[in-house]
Order: C-alpha cells, then structure tokens, then sequence
C-alpha cells in the first residue's frame, strides 16, 4: 500500500494492492510482504468503512481474474500462517512489529474473504485457495488445504495466544475473520445445511480445538475485556494527523483499531461505542457456532459442547459418551448474563443455556440472588415498544423456562424490592419480585392484544402467569388489582364483540324491546343488543347460548362474512378476535381459580378486588365456555359477599382486608373444586433453525465490529426485520 496514499478511495490505485492482485507471481520469501504488511491508517468511520468495502471489490475483482495464474492470494496465506507459527513466543517476547504485521495479514485476508464470499460459491472459493504459481488455471490436487488450515489456525489464535494490549486485535480479528468464514449464511434464503465451512468445523483437525473454543469465547464473553487504551496497542499515537503510513522506519505506525467503528449501512444512527468489542465478537461467533445445522452423520459439536460443560466446582466425572466436555466458573458466567441483558446477543445466550444446558439450569435456579437476573428481563419486557420482537420472545421464554421450577415460583415472592425506578406507570416502594413479574407480564400481555396482536407471545405470557399461579403469595394489592382488571376488561370486550357479531345492525339503546322470537339454537335475537342482555338477562343468554355455542358462532361470523363479501371488505377485528379473546377469558379464570385453590390464605388482596368487580363476574356464572372454571370463583364470590353484608355497610378497606382474613379461616377447603394443575413446559418447535439461523445472522449483521456487508446482497432477512 503506498506511501503516498492518504484516503480509503485511493486503495485501489495502491501500487503494493495493485501488485498484490496483478498478474505477477510473489513467492512467499519476497520481501513485497514486508512492505505490504508494514501499513497503518486511523480508524475509520462508518461511512468510511462502506468505502474500504467498495474498495475492497476493486481489488478483489482483479485478484479473482489473476489469482488463478499468480497464486498470490494462496502466497498471503500461507506468509500468514507460517508467522502465527511464532506468534505466542513474540507475545511472550513482546515482539511489536512483528504481531502488528501478523494482525495487518490477517486483516487483508478477512476483507478479502468477504467479498469473495459474497461473489463467489464455497467451491470457486476453495478453488482459489488452491492456485499456485504454475501454467495458468493449474492448481495442485495434492496440495495441503489452505482452507481448513487457516481455519484450524484462527481457532489456534483464538484459544492459544494470550490476552495481552499488543495482542488484543489480532484476536479480535481472528474472530471476525472466522465470523466471515460462516458468512455465506446471509446471502441465502434458505437455512445452509451442508457446506464447506461446516464440513471443516465438524470434522478432521479442527475438531479437537471444538471445547476450547467455546470456553474461550465464554471467557472473552465473561470478562468483558476493554480494548487497550490509545497508543498503549503496539506503537505510540500519530500525531500530525495523517494518514496513511508505511515502512518500518517511520517508527509511528499504529494497528487499525476496528473496534471504535460504527453500524452498518441499515441502522439508523451510529450505536454507541462498545465497551468490550472482543467480548461482543466472541459472543457473536459462538451464537454463530451453536446454532450450525447438525451434520448428516454427527451432531453439531459446539451445541454438544455448550449443552455439557460444567462448573468448576463440580468434581463429578464426565461420561463418557458425551464429547466437547469442559468446565467453567459459573458464578462468573451468572454474574456476567446479569450485567448484559441490554443486548439482544446476551439475551440469546442465557436462552441457549438455560434451554440446552441442565447444569447451568440447576445452578441458576438455585441462586439465592435471582433478582439480578430476572429484574433486567423484566425492564427488556417493560420497554417492549422499544425492542425488537425476537429480543422480547427471547426474554419471555426465559421466564417461561424459570417458572417450570415450582421453587422458583415460591422464591420470587419471598424476595422484597424497593423503589424499582423504572416501573413508572405506578411509584412502587416495595414489592415481591413475584408481583412485579405478574405487573410486567400483564402489560406484556396487554400491549399485545392492543398493538402486535401476536397470539404466540400472548400464550406464553398466559403459560408463565399459569405455572406461577398456584404458588402465588402475599400478592401486592396492585398486582392483584391488574390481575382483576384485566380479566375484566377481557370480559367486557367479549361482551362487545358478541353484541357487534349477533346485532351488527341494531341501535337500541332501551330495554323496551324484549325477546320476540327465541328459537332452539338462538339464531333469532331481535331488536336487542348483547350489553344489555347481559345487564339484565344474562343467565337467560347464556343458558340458551349453552344449548348450541359453538354452531350459533360459527353461523352469526359466516353470515357477517357473507354480508361483505361482495364489498370485498375483510371481517372486522373483533369477529377474528373472538376466539383470541375467549382464550384469554379461560385461561386467566383458570389463573385465578388455581390461586385461590392453592393458596387462598395467602392472598386477601386478590380476594378483595376479586369483590370489588363481583358484578362482572357474577354475569359470566352459567356462560357454557366458562361455566366449569366459574365454579370456585363463584362459591368464594358468594361466601365472602355474604360475610361482608353480615359486617355491615361503609366498611373500610382495612376492615374489608380483616373480614376477608378471617373468612378464609372458616372456608372449607373441602368445597373448592379441584382440577388439574396448570403447567406450561417450553418446548422448541419443529426446525428451530429456521428462527434462529436469521436472527442469529441479523445480530451480526447490526452488531458484530468492523464488519460491512451491502443490505442489498442480504437474502437471509429482510432489512426492516432485523
């Protein structure tokens, strides 16, 4: 790269470029690679770094063409892989020039790789690893695989060089480079199966590097190691400010520190700079990694691997039939899950463990201090306007996950909060941590049905209140308020979607109007609206809408249907969300009935607002879809009512309480219907990767450092889904 350079846009009129991806052949003892390794410039913008990229392909194209006859892009690498052979000893030895002019190799290969990857096939890109100096297009078909060697060598890097300043970017590097190895990814549609890279990590001499690894991208991810500060990387800072330099002599020169970079070409502003890019590169990779396709004839290692490591405390032998075994700190890695719940990739992670690793499940569901993690899921789910969807599912199946363990669902409420700053739509001083997690899953649930109207989040919403629900305890008297209100307000809306679906056409407005034809299967209801029917008459409506529920449904929603056919208008809202909303009606009443037969003593705050709204629930006693759930509801509706008609009127809210504690005494438990329990279990569906695999890759297209791709060659995504 020349001397007299000073902008990315003159790369490709570079006279070392130029020869590089020319047609003469450079042998790998030339001292060219000297003079071409030996560059520096400052960081570049992230404007600056979709130049280097457009940059990049002018070369590129020319050493596509020329690559074939001269072998040159062979020659970098092996020039590359015979100085990590000396790497660790020039760490050790603090060697400068020589890890700066490794790292700027490395550097060159990986922009190179990228755009060839985004070019070209797996198979013409091995092809051209395999070119050497020789008649034109020949290659020699027993030459050692300069693929699998590099990658087999980025993961010797990674795992064996020591985290020192001088050798901070080169491993952050080796991890990018091997991100762009497995970047084929995003310029296909469908989920790769079977691919070249794939075929390299799963098998032959990189394989045994598998537990390594991982555990080494867990650490960096762990550690949360900042880069070293300026000037401190291998040579002191420029200070004339300019720009590009090369030669030895000048004794300036500086690593290209790609970790201060911004966002890539779709983000609408520039994100903040990352406190730990190694970390951040890490934990990209291994999401990367986890979340390869398995192999026709072996499974994945790297998932194995993540599914079986185990804590450092844990002196129990491996078995023998699991491979890819390691251990590691867990207090370590709990306390960082804790800290970086902020991201989306973190968020990610402690899903995949929790999910896939039993150790890591039992040892989190056995900490005495699970506020610290489950306090930043909830904020993720509380700011769910300003998440992505993906980063809230994740989010929510992590407390799904949490709340399948009985004594996490008991521990949550004996844990006490004060002042959660953040919950804003009411100043909470002190609450369980239980209750807050109800408040929060409510709103989830509630922001849902009003916005995003996504029936997958909403059932599981329902499934964690659910398995929370018979180890309910000392409800805080607003969290036992939204679980009222907002099953009342379920309530109500069913009431108005019936009144809209059986009357779409009626105005009455006055009760002067009754029954005027009253046929078995309810099909005629005149010149009557459901709201007031269910005022006055609702025992009479739904016993008659018990005979035959279902088909007078199906019947009054195909006959609204019919009647905008031929407008070609779509069905209204509340005809489609009826059957969401009676869902939502069951389950919460079910959530409500297994408290109270549970644990009924250990709630009056439910039982108090349960009162408070009697009236709405009292209608929905003989409805046929609710009838057999109502049953305890009612009994403890009706045995509380009559106590405080016994106490007297204008009783207060603290007197109310002290009737409703003593009452529970006295309530046979005997009476209380029993059903079966609520238990919700997560379980992944069919063919997972077929979320993972694209949210995966949109995580490292929005946030992996100093790497560019074109939005416009992206398959695997759509932009606006990321």
């Amino acid at each position: 790269m020349g001397s007299n350079s000073s902008r990315i846009g003159d790369l490709p009129k570079n006279e070392y470029l130029k020869k590089l991806s020319g047609t003469e052949s450079v042998s790998e003892n030339d001292p060219f690679w000297n003079q071409l390794l030996s560059f520096s410039f400052p960081a570049p913008t992230s404007s600056e770094l979709k130049l280097l990229e457009e940059a990049t392909i002018s070369v590129c194209r020319s050493l596509v063409e020329n690559n074939p006859r001269t072998g040159n892009l062979g020659a970098l690498i092996k020039v590359f892989l015979s100085r990590t052979k000396e790497l660790k000893l020039s760490a050790e030895c603090q060697n400068h020039i020589f890890i700066w002019q490794t790292h700027n190799a490395l550097f060159i290969i990986c922009c190179l790789l990228k755009v060839f990857i985004s070019e070209m096939s797996e198979e013409e890109l091995q092809l051209h690893f395999t070119y050497e100096e020789k008649s034109p297009g020949s290659y020699s078909s027993d030459s050692e695989d300069l693929l699998e060697e590099l990658l087999c060598c980025l993961m010797q890097l990674i795992t064996d060089i020591p985290l020192l300043d001088i050798t901070y970017e080169i491993s952050v590097e080796a991890i990018s480079t091997m991100v762009v190895f497995l970047s084929y990814q995003l310029f296909h549609k469908e989920v790769l199966r079977q691919s070249i890279s794939h075929k390299y990590l799963m098998r032959g001499p990189c394989l045994p590097y598998t537990s390594k690894l991982v555990k080494t991208l867990l650490y960096n991810f762990i550690r949360q190691e900042k880069p070293p500060p300026p000037g401190a990387h291998v040579f002191p800072q420029q200070s004339d400010g300019g720009g590009l330099l090369y030669g030895l002599a000048s004794g300036v020169a500086r690593l290209w520190t790609v970790f201060t970079l911004g966002g890539v070409g779709s983000k609408a502003a520039t994100p903040p700079e990352l406190s730990s890019p190694l970390a951040n590169q890490s934990l990209l990779l291994l999401l990367v990694l986890a979340n390869l396709t398995d192999a026709p004839d072996a499974p994945n290692p790297y998932r194995q691997a993540i599914m079986s490591f185990k804590n450092t405390q844990d002196s129990s032998p491996f078995p023998s039939s699991i491979p890819h075994t390691f251990q590691i700190n867990f207090n370590s890695l709990y306390t960082a899950l804790c800290e970086q719940q902020t991201s989306d990739q973190a968020t990610l992670l402690l899903y995949t463990l929790l999910h896939q690793n039993s150790n890591i499940r039992t040892y989190m569901l056995a900490r005495t201090d699970m506020e610290n993690l489950v306090l930043p899921i909830l904020e993720i789910l509380y700011h769910v306007e300003e998440r992505n969807s993906h980063h809230v599912y994740m989010a929510l199946i992590i407390l799904l996950i949490l709340t399948e363990d009985d004594g996490f669902n008991r521990s949550i409420h004996e844990v006490i909060l004060k002042n959660i700053t953040w919950y804003s739509e009411r100043v909470l001083t002190e609450i369980s941590l239980g209750s807050l997690l109800i408040l929060v899953v409510i709103r989830t649930i509630q922001y849902n049905m009003t916005r995003t109207r996504d029936k997958y989040l909403h059932t599981n919403c329902l499934a964690a209140l659910a398995n929370m629900s018979a180890q309910f305890r000392s409800l805080h008297q607003y969290a036992a308020q939204r679980i009222i209100s907002y099953t009342c307000r379920h309530l109500r809306r069913y009431v108005y979607v019936l009144d809209k679906l059986y009357f779409p056409h009626s105005h009455c407005s006055t009760l002067q109007h009754c029954f005027s034809t009253l046929s078995d299967n309810g099909e005629e209801l005149l010149s009557l609206t459901c709201s007031h029917i269910l005022r006055s008459y609702a025992s009479s409506l739904f016993s008659l809408l018990s005979k035959k529920h279902n088909k007078v449904l199906e019947q009054a929603t195909q006959s609204l249907r019919g009647s905008l056919s031929s407008n070609d208008v779509p069905l209204p809202d509340y005809a489609q969300d009826l059957n969401v909303i009676e869902e939502v009606i069951r389950m919460m009443l079910e959530i409500i009935n297994s408290c109270l037969t549970n644990s009924l003593h250990h709630n009056p705050n439910l039982v108090y607002a349960l009162l408070y709204k009697r009236d709405l629930f009292e209608q929905f006693r003989t409805h046929p879809s609710f009838q057999d759930i109502m049953q305890n509801i009612d009994l403890v509706i009706t045995f509380f009512s009559s106590r405080l008609l016994q106490a007297g009127a204008e009783l207060s809210v603290e007197r109310v309480l002290e009737i409703i504690k003593q009452g529970v005494v006295a309530l046979p438990k005997d009476r209380l219907k029993k059903f079966p329990e609520l238990k919700f279990k997560y379980v992944e569906e069919e063919q997972p990767e077929e979320f993972f695999i694209p949210y995966v890759w949109s995580l490292v297209y929005n946030s992996a450092v100093g790497l560019y791709w074109n939005p416009q060659d992206i398959q695997l995504f759509t932009m606006d889904s990321d």
